[in-house]
C-alpha cells in the first residue's frame, strides 16, 4: 500500500507540475463578425496541431419527425461539398498527414482534425468549404440514409446498453427532447425530406453557433489570418430557437421492460434526475459516480460484483446543457434475478444517501479524477476538447482551470447531499432488459 501512495503522489506532483505549464492566460480568444467564436492554444510541444469544431446541435435540438438528424450529418459532412467532392475531405486531409473523427451527443456535434502544423491552412479550407458550400446531394442522402438505419439497427442488437438506455430515457423524460435516443427513430430516418435536411444545416452549421479550437505548433496572428480569410466569409444565420421545454419534475417511480432474446442474463438500468452541468452540484455528483463504481474497491462492485450477484456495475452521468439523468447500469449473474439485482443496487444507493461515505472513499476518487484531469492536460488533443468542453458546458473555458480546486472543495457532507436530493425513489426511472419478463407475483 505505501508503494501505491507513494507512486501516487509522485504522479500527483508531476501532474501538477505539468498542468501548470498551461494556464488561462495563455488561451487567447477573438470573435469573427459573423460571430464564430475561435480559441487558440500555441503549444510547440510537438509540431502538430487540432483543431476542434464544436458545433452547438444535437439531439435536443431536433422535434418528433427528425429525430435523428444531427447525427446524420455527422455522416454527410464527410460526403462532398463545391471545392472537395465526395471522399476528398478524408483523402485531402491524409495526403496532408492529417486524420479526423466526428462524434454527436444529446447537446453538440463536434468534428476533431489533427494534422502536421504546416497544414493548418489546408485544414481551414477543407473546414471552410464543407461548412458553407455542403452538397446535400439526394443521391448521396439516401445512400447515407442506408447507412444510419443500419447502425441503428445493429446498435441496438449489439449493445444492450444502447438498447436499454433508449427504453430508459423514454420513460424518464415525458416532455424534453433528451427522450429519444441520438441515432433516433427508425421512421424518422427513413423520412427526412431534402428540405428537412437543406435547412437544418443552413440553422445550426451557421458560423455563429461554433466555437472552434486550435492547439498546438500555430502562432495566434497565423490562426487569424486564415480564420478570416476562410471562415469570416461565411454569413451568419438567425440564431437558432433555444430549447424551451423543461422537463416537468418526477414524482414517483416509473418502469419499462424490454424484451430480447439473445440476453444471457437480467440487465438492470436505474437513471435519477439531476441537474445540468453548470449546477453547483455537478463535482459532488460526479465524484458519487466514481465512489459508486470506479475500480474494484467502488461500492458496487464489492457488493454486486464481488458478492457474484452481478458480472458488471457501471454509472454513467452525461455533461449536458439541460437537466439530465444519473445512470446506473448492472448485469446480472447467472441465476440472479432482476428484482434480486435491483434490490441489491438500491440498497447501496440508500445506504450512502443514509451513511454517507467515508474520507478515505473520497480522497481515493478525487486523486483518480485529477490524475486522469492531468493525464488528459498533457496533449494538445486533450487540451484542445477540454477547453472546448468547458467553454460550452460550464459558461467559459476559464472554469477548466478552477476544476481541480472545485473536485477538492467536495466534502462527504456534499456526496451524502446529493446522494440523499437525487437518488430517491420518486426520481428513479427503472429498466429490465431480459429474455423473458417475470411473472406477476
Amino acid at each position: 500500500m505505501k508503494r501505491i501512495l507513494t507512486a501516487l503522489t509522485l504522479s500527483l506532483g508531476l501532474f501538477t507540475a505539468s498542468a501548470q505549464a498551461t494556464t488561462a492566460a495563455d488561451v487567447d480568444s477573438f470573435t469573427l463578425d459573423n460571430g464564430m467564436k475561435i480559441m487558440v492554444l500555441e503549444d510547440s510541444s510537438i509540431p502538430n496541431a487540432n483543431m476542434y469544431l464544436f458545433w452547438k446541435v444535437g439531439s435536443r435540438n431536433e422535434v418528433p419527425g427528425i429525430t435523428g438528424i444531427s447525427h446524420f450529418f455527422e455522416h454527410m459532412m464527410f460526403n462532398g461539398s463545391k471545392k472537395y467532392g465526395p471522399k476528398m475531405f478524408d483523402r485531402t486531409m491524409e495526403a496532408a498527414g492529417g486524420a479526423n473523427n466526428a462524434y454527436t451527443t444529446e447537446n453538440l456535434t463536434v468534428y476533431t482534425d489533427w494534422f502536421p502544423a504546416n497544414a493548418l491552412e489546408t485544414i481551414f479550407d477543407l473546414e471552410a468549404d464543407r461548412i458553407q458550400h455542403l452538397d446535400i446531394d439526394p443521391k448521396m442522402v439516401e445512400s447515407e440514409r442506408g447507412v444510419v438505419q443500419s447502425e441503428r439497427l445493429t446498435g441496438l442488437e449489439n449493445s444492450n446498453w444502447r438498447a436499454i438506455n433508449e427504453a430508459v430515457k423514454g420513460v424518464a423524460f415525458q416532455a424534453h427532447p433528451y427522450r429519444w435516443s441520438v441515432i433516433g427513430h427508425e421512421s424518422d430516418i427513413a423520412a427526412w425530406s431534402l428540405e428537412d435536411l437543406k435547412q437544418y444545416h443552413k440553422t445550426y452549421y451557421a458560423p455563429n453557433n461554433a466555437v472552434v479550437v486550435i492547439a498546438g505548433d500555430v502562432k495566434l496572428a497565423e490562426v487569424k489570418r486564415l480564420a478570416n480569410q476562410y471562415f469570416a466569409p461565411i454569413p451568419a444565420q438567425e440564431p437558432p430557437q433555444e430549447v424551451r421545454t423543461v422537463e416537468p419534475l418526477q414524482k414517483g417511480e416509473r418502469r419499462v421492460f424490454l424484451r430480447k432474446e439473445s440476453v444471457s442474463t437480467p440487465n438492470v438500468m436505474l437513471a435519477y434526475h439531476v441537474p445540468a452541468t453548470s449546477h453547483a452540484d455537478y463535482y459532488a455528483l460526479d465524484l458519487l459516480t466514481a465512489i459508486l463504481s470506479q475500480g474494484n474497491s467502488s461500492r458496487l462492485y464489492q457488493a454486486l460484483v464481488d458478492k457474484q450477484i452481478a458480472v458488471a456495475a457501471d454509472t454513467y452521468m452525461p455533461m449536458s446543457f439541460d437537466p439530465n439523468l444519473f445512470y446506473i447500469m448492472t448485469v446480472a449473474n447467472q441465476g440472479v434475478t432482476a428484482k434480486e439485482l435491483e434490490l441489491e443496487t438500491i440498497a447501496q444507493i440508500n445506504k450512502v444517501a443514509r451513511e454517507g461515505v467515508t474520507e478515505q472513499e473520497l480522497e481515493k476518487v478525487k486523486n483518480a479524477k485529477l490524475i486522469n484531469f492531468y493525464r488528459t492536460m498533457e496533449t494538445i488533443n486533450g487540451k484542445a476538447n477540454t477547453l472546448g468542453t468547458y467553454e460550452l458546458f460550464f459558461g467559459s473555458f476559464e472554469q477548466l482551470f478552477n476544476a481541480p480546486e472545485s473536485y477538492s472543495k467536495v466534502t462527504v457532507e456534499d456526496i451524502q447531499r446529493v446522494a440523499q436530493t437525487y437518488l430517491v425513489r420518486a426520481n428513479r426511472s427503472v429498466g429490465v432488459l431480459a429474455a423473458t419478463e417475470e411473472a406477476d407475483q
